[in-house]
């Protein structure tokens, strides 16, 4: 099983949080876009871009934020923030 905690912040503040499960055959790169895809659903939120710093981190920690800098629509929150919990 695939599981991926997305949550949102404010002053160091979580306000909105989702755990997003895949249990499909497919690559993790697959399952990883359809999380972000669920959660910005979810969140009522348009699809963030994934700039070089962003990827970077996400591959080295499994986690990753996307600021303002990420969406081309404006935020109301400080950083959405997506982290692995469960991989296969």
């Amino acid at each position: 099983m695939f599981r991926l905690w997305a949550r949102t912040f404010q002053d160091n503040h979580m306000l909105q949080d989702t755990v997003i499960c895949d249990e499909s055959d497919d690559t993790r790169t697959h399952k990883v876009f359809r999380a972000i895809e669920e959660i910005c659903y979810q969140f009522d939120l348009g699809k963030p871009i994934w700039l070089d710093s962003t990827i970077a981190d996400f591959k080295k920690h499994d986690k990753a934020r996307f600021t303002a800098d990420n969406f081309i629509e404006s935020i109301d929150f400080d950083y959405l923030e997506i982290q692995v919990i469960e991989e296969d």
